[in-house]
């Protein structure tokens, strides 16, 4: 097996991995330990990565199939990477997402089968602003009163995107209250980006329960921020976790490359 180290960011969730070369083929059994690893930590990064968009989808690999964003995008050479970008060339955009703040969510939740993995690589990053948070769904659902728990147990939220096309003809539904389909545990899964509304609840009442628990999974005892280097690789389980991104100054370039696995082992 490949050696590697794995330092705990000491916040609510994430841990670095060091000693791994991703531009090189992992073996089995490396890949079997540090599945375990990705599953203890929901977030994994690794820094000081010199990759090519061939070397990010192969690694992707060992945890899914990579598929093509289901948002469209200029034609590119490889059809998995998605290019995160506010940098224009010729008039026209090179990726997508802007410099704006994206709110804490969980990736495509608003399709029915949602995000599983996603992962991404930083190749140009402004000098502030642009940082990632991820939010631990297993520690704020534990952290709950008991008598929340059994309130929200069995309720379902209809998720929606913001740009309206993007939505399925019917309204999507998962359960407040998931269940991680490989380890088993318990989270929150709303988010005040991409979760619309309780479902079968009186508007006002629900939206009231909604915000209650928005404001509760995003306490800070819950999140971890990640400020991002040249080479960083991050990878992180939309199953458990929510992210957002701070906004950065437009005139500045931030370039990234992003994969996604969705539909294998979601519940």
């Amino acid at each position: 097996m490949d050696s590697f180290e794995v330092i705990p960011t000491g916040g609510a969730l994430g841990a670095e991995v060091r000693g791994l070369d991703l531009r090189s083929k992992l073996d089995g059994e490396t890949v079997r330990v540090l599945r375990g690893t990705f599953l203890d930590h929901c977030v994994l990064f690794f820094r000081n990565q010199e990759i090519s968009q061939e070397d990010l989808v192969r690694f992707t690999r060992y945890f899914g199939r990579p598929v093509p964003h289901v948002r469209p995008q200029p034609d590119r050479p490889i059809e998995e990477i998605f290019v995160i970008s506010n940098v224009t060339e010729d008039g026209k955009p090179i990726g997508a997402l802007g410099s704006e703040e994206i709110p804490f969510h969980s990736d495509l939740s608003y399709l029915p089968e949602p995000g599983t993995i996603s992962l991404l690589y930083a190749l140009e990053i402004p000098d502030e602003g642009g940082e990632t948070m991820w939010a631990n769904g297993y520690a704020s659902y534990e952290a709950l009163h008991p008598d929340m728990k059994a309130r929200i147990d069995g309720l379902n939220a209809v998720h929606r995107h913001p740009i309206d096309t993007l939505n399925t003809p019917e309204p999507t539904m998962h359960p407040v209250v998931r269940i991680h389909p490989e380890t088993g545990r318990k989270l929150i899964y709303v988010s005040p980006h991409l979760t619309h509304h309780i479902a079968d609840m009186e508007r006002e009442g629900g939206q009231a329960l909604l915000d209650e628990l928005i404001t509760h999974a995003t306490d800070t005892r819950f999140v971890w921020k990640h400020r991002w280097q040249v080479g960083d690789l991050i990878m992180w389980d939309n199953r458990c976790t929510m992210h957002r991104r701070t906004p950065f100054d437009d005139r500045q370039r931030r370039v990234m490359w992003r994969t996604q696995v969705f539909g294998e082992g979601t519940s």
